[in-house]
């Protein structure tokens, strides 16, 4: 008898979990967003789909829809999913998410241990992806007898080098708010066995090149708390280790510069009526001789004519454009405005990139560097290599726990053989596996 599955959220990550899923006939999908007119005409080509609008913040309207589900699997912001899983529980059913472990979900453990139902975060790319190919090779190297000394893991969305076009080097493919918004978190790392903090403004100060084979080099910076995967990658007795963000050349130095004009500031504002996009971004700084450029130049300590003020020039941030509205955060007016100068185009490609990078060290005294890497590109006039990696270790551990092959309960992300193990063997056929290869010399930011 086919069994139901709520899916919540009908966004640009929605596709391939829905195409996954679709053909099989012992499931029936119930899709549930405010808008799903982006997957109705998906649905509309089987019998086993149909999509509702609903609210989520509406608990009246969204516990009918939990009650009749099976499984219930949410693509929605981090923030919605805790009540869903509230739901869910009180339910006895499972619930699979793409988010990082919120502390207001971590604290149903018990009542769905109790209830003997999973509730699997972190079930995408990053987080996801990243955590499972990780796991699986520091087990590997520990499997050979090796030690882990240092390890760096790394990823990043943005354009395919076809489509690389913008001074920036970044479309979004992910919510663009979410995207800046990162651009505020502290983060740590450990580097030559000592805790590296990085408060929240200085984060895009932290940035170092890194060679990514058959794409030169990038840049990457620290992505949030690294120390929180030290036990769960098994890394405890690890010298060093990062977990960053992969950017194009250029990202950290421009969003540098943003954060200290005040164009990530989340505190809602009014704007007079004429205020322009130079009023804006000029508003902290200083009053003196010459133009905008040179005025903000100075401010940033940088030439006139540097590649950072050329893309903040390039972005209109230093026009007499009217601002969009009289009221809001700097940083939703930023986001909008990039929103629309930086989105991919019909038949784009987007790409992905994966690399973890581990430094072995092995009973016989020998010293390895071990890199494994994942590039992926979207399909031309098809899904992007984004919402690939993101839907489909969703989509392939949804079919696990429908099939009994997960019998974890609890809140879990993916560091289990169970998962990581078939969802990394099934992502491969569909060409998202890992490339590895080992050097004699580790080479990175954590040297």
């Amino acid at each position: 008898m086919p069994r139901n599955v709520l899916v919540l959220g009908a966004g640009m990550m929605s596709p391939p979990l829905l195409r996954y899923l679709l053909p099989r006939t012992d499931v029936r999908l119930i899709v549930g967003a405010l808008d799903t007119r982006k997957v109705e005409p998906l649905l509309a080509d089987h019998g086993r789909g149909r999509a509702l609008v609903v609210d989520v913040e509406d608990e009246a309207a969204l516990r009918p829809l939990v009650a009749e589900a099976d499984l219930v699997v949410s693509l929605l912001p981090a923030s919605y999913n805790p009540r869903v899983a509230r739901l869910a529980v009180e339910r006895g059913i499972s619930m699979l998410n793409t988010s990082y472990v919120a502390p207001e979900l971590r604290e149903q453990d018990a009542a769905a241990r109790a209830k003997g139902v999973l509730l699997l975060s972190e079930m995408g790319l990053d987080p996801g992806l990243d955590h499972m190919s990780a796991i699986r090779l520091v087990r590997q190297i520990r499997a050979q007898g090796g030690r882990v000394r240092r390890f760096l893991s790394c990823c990043g969305g943005f354009p395919a080098p076809d489509a690389n076009d913008n001074p920036w080097g970044y479309k979004f493919s992910w919510f663009p708010r979410q995207v800046l918004l990162s651009g505020r978190n502290p983060a740590r790392y450990l580097r030559a066995g000592q805790v590296r903090e990085v408060p929240g403004p200085e984060l895009f100060a932290h940035c170092w090149p890194h060679a990514i084979e058959g794409l030169g080099v990038l840049e990457l910076y620290p992505n949030r708390d690294s120390l929180a995967y030290r036990e769960g990658y098994e890394l405890h007795e690890v010298e060093g280790l990062l977990r960053a963000t992969l950017r194009y050349p250029g990202w950290c130095a421009t969003l540098e510069a943003a954060a200290d004009l005040g164009l990530l500031d989340v505190e809602e504002r009014d704007w007079p009526a004429a205020a322009t996009w130079a009023d804006l971004t000029l508003r902290l700084v200083a009053a003196g001789a010459g133009g905008g450029v040179e005025r903000l130049a100075r401010h940033l300590r940088l030439s006139p004519d540097s590649e950072v003020i050329a893309r903040l020039e390039w972005a209109g941030l230093l026009s007499d454009r009217p601002l969009p509205a009289t009221r809001g955060a700097a940083l939703d007016l930023f986001v909008g405005r990039l929103a629309k100068l930086m989105s991919y185009r019909p038949g784009e490609r987007d790409m992905v990139v994966l690399e973890h990078v581990a430094e072995a060290v092995f009973p016989d005294g020998r010293t390895e560097s071990i890199t494994s890497t994942l590039v992926a590109t979207g399909e031309p006039w098809g899904d992007s290599a984004m919402s690939r990696c993101v839907a489909l270790p969703l989509a392939v551990a949804t079919r696990l726990v429908l099939e009994g092959a997960i019998d974890a309960v609890g809140v879990e992300v993916p560091l289990r053989p169970d998962i990581y193990r078939p969802v990394l063997a099934e992502l491969g056929e569909f060409g998202l596996g890992f490339r590895e290869r080992r050097a004699v010399r580790f080479a990175g930011p954590l040297d």
